[in-house]
């Protein structure tokens, strides 16, 4: 059985990426500094698998910590979620954004080189494409983030090319807005603070912990006047690892990246609707002003990851709804309650 190092594996993506890994018959090991995460979703993942998942708590900005790890374990390979991810957040502080994302990823690609790991995965975002591109995203376009959330994705994408000069065997995996939680409804999305997302506010507000959503402007060049995004099932986002890891330990390819996406747009009412559907009832919402810096709309191409790795999602955007209700109906709090 092959271990496999997850960074940030208690987080969202994470958690339900070890439900994949484990499935796939892989051996996931958790490092996780926990500081955006909760140590009950590894407990539900548990439950979920009836595995008991190795999970070691440290810090990617932390050399100490991460030779501790790799002197412990004999690693196949690498998923590397660790980081923040909150864009305005990022804009307010940036040196955080550079010392965790960027200064820990490069201590991270540090340890796994001394300790011969060279296969990695990692989670990138759409948001490296920038403003200027036009729709859809494509692979080969120029990347130019504007948030430094997405410029250190860029940059440490930037980084994992330049390591191919070192053997490292890499791919980036681009995606969109993930939505949904596992069919259990034991794991989901469990933001800390204000959501960074559309859905954990729509869910937060049907649960009744909101009062009101507000939707940012109603006048985009768009069919309904709301901003279109890409959304895709988180457990379509823990598939896709799972098959670019499969990809990646059999070939040697250097850097590449791949978006992860469902090649089609919904419009914020179409996402509000969709979830109103789910619940059986309505959503209090009301239109406020334009947010700076917002796009009329963007989604991916998603060729790439179907010829090259085989992969194509499964779940549209009302299953991911019913997904994501259920998450946050049987666990109004997150995982709060039950720490």
């Amino acid at each position: 059985m092959k271990n496999i190092l997850v960074t940030g594996g208690a987080g969202y993506i994470g958690s339900h990426t070890l439900v994949a890994l484990i499935e796939e018959g892989y051996r996931p090991i958790v490092f996780d500094n926990f500081s955006n995460s909760s140590a009950v979703a590894i407990k539900r993942v548990e439950e979920i698998t009836g595995v008991e998942v190795e999970v070691i708590k440290g810090d990617i900005t932390r050399d100490e910590d991460l030779d501790l790890l790799f002197n412990a374990f004999e690693f196949s390979g690498v998923i590397h979620f660790a980081g923040l991810k909150a864009v305005g957040e990022s804009e307010r502080e940036p040196l955080k954004y550079w010392v965790n994302n960027v200064d820990g990823s490069i201590k991270l690609f540090a340890a796994m080189k001394r300790f011969d790991v060279k296969n990695i995965i990692f989670s990138s975002s759409a948001t490296v494409y920038g403003d200027r591109n036009p729709f859809p995203y494509k692979e080969g376009m120029p990347l130019g983030a504007v948030p430094v959330y997405g410029k250190t994705k860029e940059v440490i994408e930037y980084a994992l090319m330049n390591l191919k000069a070192d053997g490292f065997n890499s791919l980036a995996l681009r995606y969109f807005n993930p939505v949904g939680s596992h069919k259990s409804g034991k794991i989901g999305e469990n933001p800390q603070g204000i959501p960074n997302n559309l859905a954990p506010f729509i869910t937060q507000t049907l649960v009744g912990k909101r009062e009101k959503l507000t939707v940012f402007g109603n006048d985009y060049n768009t069919p309904d006047g709301t901003n279109i995004r890409d959304y895709i099932h988180v457990l379509d986002l823990a598939r896709a690892h799972v098959v670019a890891l499969n990809y990646l330990l059999e070939n040697e390819i250097g850097f590449d990246a791949i978006n992860i996406g469902s090649a089609k747009g919904y419009s914020n009412l179409e996402v509000i609707e969709a979830f109103e559907k789910a619940a059986g009832t309505k959503v209090n919402w009301e239109f406020g002003p334009r947010r700076a810096g917002d796009l009329d709309e963007y989604f991916a191409d998603a060729t790439k990851a179907k010829e090259v790795l085989g992969f194509e999602v499964e779940y549209d955007i009302e299953e991911m709804a019913a997904d994501a209700w259920k998450w946050q109906r049987l666990n109004p709090n997150g995982f709060e309650e039950v720490e």
